[in-house]
């Protein structure tokens, strides 16, 4: 019973990003607590959108910090319809255009009223730079290795930013 409990007081009240988990773009359930030790990097992404040329550069960071670091794409289609492919569509662009190998979560929402409840705890978690909405596509929340939100980033800041490769 107490772990019930203990259980649903994670679900209602996170307390790190490590309360939570994501599904995969091919459909595996990934427990964010297994990247406890590590630093995380979240963006929310899109194909069609004028940042989109910032996975090269997340796939860098992969391939240079990925002991220690794990960059996550999680697309979405909430910025100028940038995003309106299937799972499937995505996973190919992704693969196709920018050699991504780093993990790249289901298509999910960042705002609005079914914002993923990923993304809403972010949006809300206090940090030296800012909260509430994200803003565009290619956002970034740099996770300790505690799971709490150190850093965000809005999407003119590149992934290979001295301001986020300093943080690694």
């Amino acid at each position: 019973m107490i772990t019930l409990l203990m259980l649903l007081n994670m679900l209602i009240n996170p307390s790190s990003v490590h309360d939570f988990s994501f599904t995969t773009i091919d459909g595996k359930e990934i427990q964010m607590a297994q990247f406890k030790g590590k630093k995380i990097l979240l963006v929310n992404t899109a194909s069609k959108c004028g940042y989109t040329p910032q996975y090269k550069e997340l796939e860098q960071l992969h391939k240079q910090y990925g002991k220690n670091l794990v960059v996550i794409g999680f697309p979405a289609n909430n910025f100028g319809n940038q995003e309106p492919g299937s799972n499937e569509d995505i996973a190919a662009f992704c693969e196709e255009n920018y050699g991504v190998t780093f993990l790249i979560a289901e298509k999910v929402e960042v705002k609005g009223e079914k914002i993923d409840p990923l993304f809403k705890y972010l949006t809300e978690q206090p940090n030296p730079d800012f909260t509430g909405d994200i803003n565009w596509n290619f956002e970034k929340f740099l996770i300790d290795e505690n799971g709490k939100l150190i850093h965000r980033y809005r999407s003119k800041i590149k992934p290979l930013d001295p301001v986020i490769v300093n943080q690694l």
